[in-house]
């Protein structure tokens, strides 16, 4: 169990290194294949230890730190290079190491053609392996590691086609945000050390009594900070969005399973510090029921497929942390591990929508998918209905525990929570309705994109056909991609024939083009095909994970993780008629937002009154930014470069070098090389020293 619980770290940092040495060599599609084998490795590490784990007793029998060596000892800190195996730990690791695996499946044939194919794979698995020293982390530090790794890893891959300036300045962004984040992370851990002597979480939890009153409080808001910026919550929630600048595999891998699930990760581990302060629990509560409205109303109005989804990633997320501050963690770890599978099958759904259309990703640019698509409309339509929390997928049981729990804590909060969960299902809805349903929009779109894409020849176009593609034409879709991808697959779903944007009909195209001038939308490859099913079975059947069970063997996630948590742990104490009723008002709410969605958005496709622009940019926070940051950082900048840098630092060090000159210059009139001006110096400074003497005496 020790060697296996070593493994999963190992086996990424492992697959990192021979990727960075021999990746380029080994080329597409074998690197891909060797970054996806490490990290399925790492996997069946991960549930060889959760096995180990389970056969022992329930308790603290199955909490194990293994040490290998003493990292840092300087004074009274002595910090160990150390892991931490336990429920929650494993918990994460499972759904970390099982979902990236799929991911990691699904990009072999989404970056297929890339020119960087390789280095895409060296970042996705040392992204994974920093993850993990996060989750497993032994002690504050070793998770602060795993912490920057992730920071790093998705700089990296959010700029990963970084000659596009809007993917360069998205890592940019993403990057300067969570250092504002991680000022808050290291300060709690100075303060914590301080007070404790120790960064261990053993040691840290008993020495509670150090970190009472307001030290606790300012130590659990300095954590709760460094979620913020790592879990995209108010106010440091804006990078998120411009992190769709990447490519979809990586949007799947930072939003489902690693990057942002960290924030909630860090306050559920440090739970004891947290239930010292009920201020501080409000604040965590408090900002995550509003993040999840806010980022529920903006996805409501977004156009780029992916936003959508990165907004929705956000309001799911501030649900965790409502379910953080309310003290019902299990609750919190529930959502987030269905939120892994129904948001990671909804970004990975995406992207095949984008492979398919040729790297289009305006819906309404789209529709009538799903005759073109069946597996990834399918699949799709599955994720749409746990998110959106109709019984009895994941996101139903999920969400329902958080909103059960709030609604006996906080209900004005629960108010909140409810009507989020309507946007939620409504702007998923409006989502589907739009690419999958109704008639193609697709053909204008993407025949004009097409042509202005150029180098039709080597694509297999016809050179008399004005850039189209014909009938039959290879490489149709590699060709059209302007990420450097090609498609893997060879044709499309047939059909009878396609409706046009203005009502008449056209031959359904064959293959990856048509006589009628434009690549038509197609299913993908079986490579990226298999992980929307893998995941689509876990978005259908994730809520048995905490189902009420009954038995003495009943493993549900709440025993499973009930000693982590102890009596921190909130108990909602709601009679069965309330939970029913409840559940019935989840359900309503769910199929509400649906039927509105599909109501507004199957008549038409563009109402630009329900996409009103404030919506539209993010409640203007982007703007707000920099009209009280940005510009009056700028202006701040230009006066010290203009007047600090110039006058004041170069003014100082030029006045100071001119002051050493010009003595040096009165200093070269005494030092003349005459003898007999020394001698006359020297007769005047005795007849000075005599006559001093004489008026002393």
């Amino acid at each position: 169990m020790v060697y296996a619980a070593w493994a999963m770290l190992a086996l990424p940092l492992l697959g990192f290194l021979v990727l960075l040495a021999f990746g380029r060599r080994l080329g597409d599609p074998v690197a891909g294949w060797v970054g996806t084998t490490a990290v399925a490795g790492s996997f069946v590490a991960t549930l060889v230890t959760f096995g180990g784990m389970l056969s022992r007793h329930a308790g603290g029998a199955r909490e194990i730190s293994h040490s290998i060596f003493t990292w840092i000892a300087v004074g009274g800190l002595d910090i160990k290079a150390a892991i931490l195996t336990d429920p929650l730990s494993m918990t994460m690791a499972l759904f970390v190491t099982g979902v990236s695996a799929l991911i990691h499946l699904y990009s072999i044939g989404y970056m297929k053609g890339d020119r960087d194919y390789s280095k895409f794979f060296v970042y996705l698995n040392l992204f994974v392996f920093s993850m993990l020293l996060l989750v497993l982390g032994g002690n504050l530090a070793i998770t602060f590691v795993g912490w920057e790794g992730v920071g790093l890893c998705s700089y990296w891959l959010i700029s990963f086609w970084f000659e596009r300036p809007t993917a360069a300045s998205a890592g940019k962004k993403a990057f300067v945000y969570n250092r504002i984040g991680d000022f808050g992370f290291l300060i709690a851990m100075f303060l914590i050390f301080e007070k404790t002597g120790t960064l261990s979480y053993s040691g840290i939890f008993a020495h509670l009594h150090a970190l009472s009153g307001a030290a606790g409080t300012a130590a659990v808001l300095l954590l709760f900070l460094a979620a913020t910026g790592k879990s995209a919550q108010i106010p440091l929630f804006p990078w998120l969005a411009d992190a769709m600048e990447g490519p979809t595999p990586v949007s799947a891998l930072i939003h489902a399973a690693t990057m942002v699930t960290a924030g909630v990760y860090l306050m559920c581990r440090m739970h004891p510090l947290l239930g010292m302060s009920h201020s501080a629990q409000l604040v965590v509560a408090t900002i995550g029921v509003v993040t999840a409205f806010v980022g529920g109303t903006i996805a409501c109005t977004q156009r780029d497929i992916k936003k959508v989804l990165a907004y929705s990633t956000i309001s799911q997320l501030g649900y965790m942390f409502l379910a953080v501050g309310v003290g019902a963690y299990v609750a919190a770890i529930f959502l987030m591990v269905a939120h892994a599978f129904y948001k990671g099958l909804l970004f990975l759904g995406a992207g095949s929508v984008i492979h398919g259309m040729h790297d289009e990703q305006d819906l309404r640019k789209m529709g009538g998918l799903a005759r073109f698509m069946p597996i990834t409309a399918g699949t799709f339509a599955v994720a749409w209905f746990a998110i959106a929390g109709v019984p009895p997928l994941a996101g139903f049981f999920a969400k329902g525990a958080v909103l059960d729990n709030t609604f006996a804590a906080y209900p004005v909060l629960w108010v909140i929570g409810i009507v989020t969960a309507l946007l939620t299902a409504y702007y998923l809805s409006r989502l589907f309705v739009l690419a999958f349903t109704g008639d193609p929009r697709f053909i204008e779109a993407v025949n004009t994109r097409w042509l202005s894409s150029g180098s039709t020849h080597s694509a297999g176009a016809d050179p008399d056909s004005g850039g189209r593609i014909t009938s039959g034409s290879a490489g149709a879709a590699g060709a059209f991609s302007t990420t450097g991808r090609a498609s893997e697959e060879a044709g499309a779903t047939g059909g009878s024939g396609m409706a046009t944007p203005g009502g008449g009909s056209v031959e359904e195209p064959h293959g990856q083009g048509s006589s009628h001038g434009y690549p038509s939308p197609h299913e993908s490859p079986k490579v990226m095909v298999i992980p929307l099913l893998v995941l689509a079975v876990l978005a259908l059947a994730g809520g048995v994970l905490e189902l009420p069970w009954h038995g003495p063997d009943t493993i549900r996630l709440l025993s499973w993780l009930h000693p982590v948590f102890g009596h921190y742990l909130y108990t909602a104490h709601l009679s069965i008629a309330s939970q029913w009723i409840l559940a019935v008002v989840d359900s309503l709410v769910a199929l509400s937002g649906i039927y509105i969605a599909w109501r507004l958005w199957t008549k038409a496709w563009d109402r630009p009154k329900l996409e009103p622009s404030f919506l539209f940019r993010s409640w203007f926070i982007n703007e707000a930014y920099d009209l009280l940051i940005g510009r009056p950082g700028d202006r701040l900048a230009s006066f010290t470069t203009a007047v600090v840098e110039v006058r004041v630092v170069d003014g100082a060090v030029n006045g100071a070098a001119a002051l050493t000159r010009n003595a040096g210059e009165a200093l070269r009139k005494l030092q003349t090389g005459f003898v007999r001006q020394y001698a006359l110096g020297i007769t005047l400074g005795m007849v000075a020293l005599l006559a001093w003497m004489l008026v002393r005496a």
